[in-house]
């Protein structure tokens, strides 16, 4: 039965227990347990929510007296229109009192900086923080519940039907829901693994417990911080192994992308495991005997510092981190080679060596990128896209890599990614000596070290924002690259290969315009 022939009945997928389609489709649409909660916690928000209108109706300007807990609360809701009708007095009286020369624009940003200095010294930090970290954790989580509504849907979108079949939009939710699933619960996992550590002062506990096992006695701060590190991280990995455990094993495989045997998994967590230490451990030393050294301009150096660590990383990942997961191998002679070769001559791009890589070792995904500075530019391609395109679509994909270095997308990328960092360190550098930031989190001192983490837990807002432009950048940055090859006169087997590309990964193929918007660094297919 047709599409069309299903929607004049009135019928819905599903009806047919004879079709695989039509059962595939009673899997996406079934709700599951986890639907269950998710509707059930939603209802009951909103029944707190008429509940505390119906009492706000009920006992009016007397709640606060009868509740004393809603004064806060009520005062603001009150107070709230008096706020908005003064709002443009108090920006005329802004601006009428802005600085009219230089001496008044010093006396301004130091009567600013006094405040600042006031601000940050009674700032509740612990509940600024557990109210950051809640605030983000529940919009992400309710953008994720809005993606898991749109991937229950079993209808395609009329832009794709013509080359999406209901089989494959079908699979591509099912792999989505599945994600969906772990993801929601990893998150809630995280959350709550979070909250619980901020409140029992579990960072400062550990910190004590790596003094006390090593036996330094709070004199060798840089040894401690590093100790503190690595043991942080060794925690981590524990708690969020049984979720890639469960991703690798249960979900990927069940969908046909895991190659990994369990030896081969735990074999890439010890070597992850050995960088994450090898490389951290001199940075941390680092980055802390920087901070110690340099003094209250300690950003520009530690900025400095991290530009350095990011440019040799770059170098080196693909040369000497990633082969140590993956076999590079120079493209075989053939067709595609000299292709390739051909489009980097046209574009006068320096290309230095052209790798094939087993992705297929351990995933169906298929990847190729471009990377290398100056002269010594490298071509990188996966086995798996070799056998999910043809020649002329992964020619069409190279275009559009090489269209990123025409462009210099990747250079605009870096240079806003140090813009951040350098952010990060001076508004650190506002926070790194105020005792009451420590103190509210259960530290005696101020040991730098953990006065970082705690300062990112109040930058975590202002990060998913920044991430969220970023991500904005890079779609644009995308559509670019696609614009750039089709003005190659790939334009036809680009559109042919992603479109593969997206059936091979099942990737969402109708997401929710507003997750789609926030989360993702490409554009979606519709």
């Amino acid at each position: 039965m047709s599409e069309a022939e299903s929607s004049s009945k009135g019928a819905r997928y599903g009806d047919d227990p004879e079709s695989t389609v039509d059962a595939q489709a009673r899997v996406v649409q079934q709700k599951g347990l986890l639907d269950d909660v998710i509707d059930g916690i939603q209802l009951g928000l909103l029944v707190i929510a008429f509940i505390c209108l119906v009492f706000a109706v009920v006992f009016g300007s007397s709640l606060p007296t009868v509740f004393p807990a809603t004064q806060p609360v009520y005062d603001f809701v009150v107070g709230l229109p008096e706020l908005v009708r003064a709002a443009p007095e108090c920006v005329a009286e802004l601006w009428a009192a802005r600085p009219q020369s230089l001496a008044e624009l010093e006396a301004t940003q130091a009567a600013l900086a006094v405040w600042l200095r006031d601000l940050l010294h009674w700032l509740p930090y612990k509940q600024c923080v557990l109210a950051f970290s809640w605030a983000t954790y529940l919009w992400e989580a309710k953008l994720n519940i809005r993606q898991r509504r749109q991937l229950h849907e079993v209808r395609r979108p009329q832009a794709i039907a013509s080359f999406i079949s209901r089989q494959v939009y079908l699979e591509a939710n099912a792999y989505g829901l599945d994600k969906s699933s772990l993801q929601l619960v990893k998150d809630a996992f995280g959350q709550v693994q979070t909250t619980l550590v901020i409140v029992y002062d579990a960072v400062p506990w550990l910190w004590a417990a790596v003094d006390a096992w090593a036996g330094l006695g709070g004199q060798h701060v840089i040894v401690q911080s590093v100790l503190f590190f690595a043991a942080a991280s060794l925690v981590s990995t524990v708690l969020a192994l049984p979720f890639d455990l469960y991703s690798t094993f249960v979900v990927e495989k069940r969908h046909g992308f895991n190659k990994q045997t369990v030896g081969l998994f735990f074999a890439d967590l010890a070597k992850s495991l050995m960088l994450t230490m090898a490389l951290g451990a001199p940075l941390v030393a680092g980055f802390l005997w920087v901070i110690e050294r340099t003094g209250a301009r300690f950003y520009l150096y530690a900025w400095a510092l991290m530009a350095g660590v990011q440019l040799l990383l770059i170098v080196i990942y693909p040369t000497v981190i990633q082969p140590l997961f993956n076999k590079f191998e120079p493209l075989p002679a053939g067709e595609l080679r000299t292709a390739i070769e051909a489009l980097a001559t046209r574009l006068q791009f320096p290309l230095a060596k052209l790798y094939m890589v087993d992705g297929s070792k351990r995933s169906s995904h298929s990847n190729a990128y471009v990377f290398g500075f100056f002269r010594a530019k490298r071509i990188v391609i996966y086995d798996t896209l070799i056998d999910q395109c043809t020649t002329d679509e992964i020619v069409a994909v190279v275009g559009h890599e090489l269209g990123h270095w025409q462009k210099s997308h990747t250079v605009r990328m870096l240079a806003m990614a140090q813009v951040q960092i350098l952010l990060i360190f001076f508004a650190f550098s506002c926070v790194i000596n105020e005792p009451s930031m420590y103190a509210s989190f259960g530290v005696a001192g101020t040991p730098v070290m953990l006065g970082f983490l705690f300062f990112q837990y109040l930058y975590e807002p202002l990060g998913s924002l920044l991430q969220f432009a970023m991500n904005v950048v890079s779609r644009i940055n995308e559509f670019q690259a696609d614009a750039f090859s089709q003005g190659l006169g790939y334009g036809e087997q680009l559109a042919s290969c992603l479109i593969k590309l997206q059936i091979e990964n099942k990737a969402a193929m109708n997401p929710d315009w507003l997750y789609s918007a926030y989360t993702y660094s490409h554009p979606p297919l519709v």
